[in-house]
């Protein structure tokens, strides 16, 4: 490492890694002539801060330059029982070419190593820097989606969503229901976060899940409505009728917003059934994995708050 050292964040870092985050994803995104990602005030990312902080306290990492004490790298990590997740990664702009992502990057594998877990995440396709960034540390790709938005009018979607499929909202006994769905479809699961999400303590969560017949769960989807990131995620279902019931339900849980969702590109009906809902494209993502992935078994529906991995 030349000229800096990784620590673990701590919480007086936090209005410091909101800004870097605000001004280091907006430039990226204007370079490439797209619109900024965060708009308004700076700190709007604290609130990504705050939702890393409140699951895994200190577990993120962060860059800092000897000289004059600024951070100018930083990635959300998050350790859960089957794998470790790494959240969004950030370099200060102006100390692109001093390794500051590769080191933080390599941090994360070593640590996820010596607890044998493999490391997850879910990158953008366009940027192809922080592509090859994971590439050549040994991360491979097992999953696309594409991410596609739909502004959800005052009144509620228009759309009927598939027939025959109850959707209710979620309560603290399906805690361990999410787990055996998530662990069946995806081969991951996140006990923390379940519970986590339904308690609401910022008051923009929603959880929706689909009663199995027998008993347990036929599916689940989260949804955040934060000023930060309005977005579905994660979720799992069996069938893509599923998915679609339930993203049905948590869209008109953002009426008069316009959420974001990642949707596997292998879900043709699904991808379909929303462009008629009137959604559209706006990027494309891939999962990653350094190590083993389950191939999924049904939907995916993944998110970056708190990172999915």
């Amino acid at each position: 490492m030349s000229g800096f050292h990784l620590r673990n964040m701590r919480p007086e870092d936090r209005e410091e890694i909101a800004r870097l985050i605000y001004h280091s994803t907006n430039r990226y995104y204007e370079s490439i002539g797209r619109d900024r990602i965060f708009k308004g005030d700076e700190l709007v990312p604290t609130e990504m801060f705050d939702v890393y902080q409140k699951i895994d306290p200190g577990e993120g990492i962060v860059a800092v330059d000897d000289q004059t004490g600024q951070i100018i790298g930083s990635c959300f990590v998050h350790p859960r029982e089957t794998h470790v997740s790494l959240g969004i990664m950030n370099s200060h702009p102006d100390h692109f070419g001093r390794g500051v992502a590769r080191a933080i990057l390599q941090r994360i594998i070593d640590l996820a190593q010596a607890q044998g877990k493999p490391v997850r995440l879910v990158s953008s396709c366009f940027n192809l820097d922080s592509y090859s960034l994971y590439t050549r540390a040994g991360f491979v790709p097992f999953c696309t989606f594409q991410d596609m938005y739909l502004e959800v009018p005052e009144s509620g979607l228009t759309a009927e969503p598939p027939a025959g499929i109850p959707v209710r909202e979620a309560t603290r006994d399906d805690v361990e229901a999410m787990a055996a769905i998530e662990k069946e479809v995806s081969g991951i699961t996140r006990v923390s976060d379940y519970r986590y999400f339904i308690r609401n303590e910022e008051g923009f969560w929603h959880v929706s899940v689909i009663d199995a017949p027998g008993g347990g769960l036929e599916g689940f989807l989260v949804s955040c409505g934060s000023q930060a990131c309005n977005m579905l995620g994660p979720g799992v279902a069996r069938t893509q009728d599923q998915a679609a019931a339930l993203m049905h339900t948590e869209l008109n849980q953002h009426r008069g917003r316009m959420p974001v969702f990642l949707v596997p590109v292998t879900c043709k009906d699904l991808v379909q059934r929303l462009y008629s809902w009137g959604a559209r494209n706006c990027e494309m993502h891939v999962a990653q994995v350094h190590g083993e992935a389950q191939p999924p078994r049904g939907v995916v529906l993944p998110t970056f708050l708190p990172e999915t991995g």
